[in-house]
């Protein structure tokens, strides 16, 4: 049954993925084990995909739109069952940049992870992504440029956590095209991303590392 969640989730077939979960429910399976022997599962191998070249931009958004409908038919049946996300990140295009396509990939992966993603959106300053990190207790802070004019922006998020004294609680992810694990290396970022798959392999990672501490 699992299996077959999953397959559906990574075809983009909406329909027969609400029919799966349904069937499943009803044969008294939790919506958490839905979610993350299922559905998880189904992501986790779209992004592997993804990240090999073998599944494309369309493929992930018709696997995304499968997703969130799937998962408001699971949202409130795990709020009554008390299931937590992994963990939190605050997530953002930086300042000057008003791409977001790769954002919302990452977006989705993470989500399809089981994290709590607060999408500050396109323009976003370190101030904004240091406060909503703050505000909202988040364990990682994801930032996203596709252009080398806007780079720089993340030695500022980077900045400004060391400043507050944060960086033992929130680390700093960095990813987009014209990113590499030299440029995080150089302005003091944690993690570098290579694409939406990786960011979410990631997180989840860190996530998790930091609650076992």
């Amino acid at each position: 049954m699992f299996e077959n969640i999953a397959r559906a989730l990574e075809r983009g077939q909406q329909k027969k993925l609400l029919t799966l979960c349904q069937q499943a429910l009803d044969e008294g399976c939790g919506p958490s084990d839905i979610l993350s022997r299922g559905m998880i599962v189904g992501m986790n191998r779209l992004g592997e995909a993804f990240s090999a070249n073998r599944t494309f931009v369309p493929e992930m958004l018709m696997a995304a739109r499968c997703m969130s409908a799937a998962t408001e038919l699971l949202k409130t049946l795990m709020v009554g069952e008390g299931t937590e996300p992994v963990g939190r990140v605050c997530l953002g295009t930086v300042k000057g940049d008003m791409h977001d396509i790769g954002k919302n990939l990452v977006k989705i992966m993470m989500e399809g992870s089981g994290i709590e993603v607060f999408d500050l959106g396109v323009d976003t300053s370190a101030e904004q992504f240091v406060s909503t990190a703050v505000e909202n207790h988040c364990g990682v802070i994801a930032c996203s440029s596709l252009l080398t004019t806007t780079m720089e922006e993340m030695r500022e998020v980077v900045k400004l956590v060391h400043e507050r004294g944060l960086q033992d609680q929130i680390k700093v992810m960095v990813g987009g095209a014209p990113i590499s694990q030299s440029f995080c290396d150089k302005i003091g970022a944690d993690y570098y991303a290579e694409d939406a798959g990786a960011a979410a392999r990631e997180a989840v990672a860190i996530l998790k590392a930091q609650k076992a501490s």
